[in-house]
């Protein structure tokens, strides 16, 4: 018998939910309507798609390749949807974007009101991630990745090319001393990333620098937030090295060692190819071009 969509839209909920009462508040439906409706596609398929225990539910293996395509399935209809929906005129809809959380909040955000003003047909969502989020199971419609995709079948695009400020808030270099070379952040506290999928490449160089290759000097702080590096520097905590799309974020604080050589950070613009003529993402990409060219 074929499958009943209704009966793989309520699967998909529970599998994704792991309960039936959370699919249900997702969906709207009773817990019982949603047992009924997993107990009649078992029922149908002849085989158990979930382990039932005191916690919730696990996906058996059946239920495990059962999702998998209905997951491909749903992602690709959404897209879809998200295409034949769009305004022939001009660009419309909901946009969702994906960048990390430093670029998003810093320059990303401030920057949105503009591209409202140019296109306000379009709304935005943002989705600031310092993971890299599945385009292709349209966990977001476009990104902005500060390394090349890894991702395969993407459409990628150069944005721009960032460079690093080091940091330090006037009343730390006051008391610490400002550092002439790289060797004397040794007498520095230094502040670095600390979270194991940094989401950029070489975030901590700066441990490294004036160092020995593989003897990277301990940090005071380490936070997994650019953001809440930032702060740390302004509250005069220590030094850190900061991308420089940071821009007025950064003013107050004193660079230091302005010679210093640092890694290259690359802004990347990133879509699935289904999203290839959707005006939404072509406007928005040249936004992004325009606003950054003069950087």
């Amino acid at each position: 018998m074929p499958l009943d969509w209704d009966k793989l839209r309520v699967f998909h909920a529970v599998a994704e939910a792991g309960s039936f009462t959370h699919a249900g508040e997702t969906l709207n439906l009773s817990q019982s309507a949603v047992s009924r409706q997993i107990q009649a596609l078992e029922e149908a398929l002849a085989v158990p798609l979930f382990h039932r225990h005191a916690r919730g539910l696990i996906l058996t293996e059946p239920g495990e390749t059962l999702n998998r395509t209905v997951r491909e399935v749903f992602a690709k209809l959404a897209m879809t949807e998200a295409l034949l929906t769009e305004s022939r005129e001009r660009p419309a809809g909901r946009l969702k974007v994906t960048c990390t959380t430093g670029f998003g909040s810093t320059w990303l955000a401030p920057r949105l009101s503009r591209f409202l003003a140019l296109y306000p047909d379009v709304s935005v969502t943002l989705l600031l991630d310092d993971s890299d989020l599945d385009l292709a199971m349209r966990e977001a419609d476009v990104a902005i990745r500060m390394h090349p995709p890894r991702q395969p079948d993407l459409i990628q695009r150069h944005l721009a090319s960032f460079g690093w400020r080091v940091c330090g808030a006037p009343a730390y270099l006051k008391s610490v001393g400002v550092p002439e070379r790289a060797e004397e952040l040794d007498a520095h506290r230094i502040i670095c990333w600390g979270d194991h999928r940094p989401p950029i490449d070489e975030v901590n160089w700066l441990a490294e620098a004036g160092r020995r290759p593989g003897s990277a000097r301990r940090a005071a702080v380490e936070v997994n937030s650019l953001t809440g590096m930032l702060r740390a520097v302004q509250s005069g905590l220590g030094l850190a090295a900061l991308p420089d799309y940071m821009g007025p974020d950064l003013d107050g604080l004193l660079q230091v060692l302005p010679d210093l050589k640092a890694p290259k950070l690359d802004a990347y613009f990133v879509y699935p190819e289904e999203m290839r003529h959707s005006k939404r993402v072509s406007v928005f990409r040249d936004f992004l071009v325009a606003e950054l060219s003069g950087h």
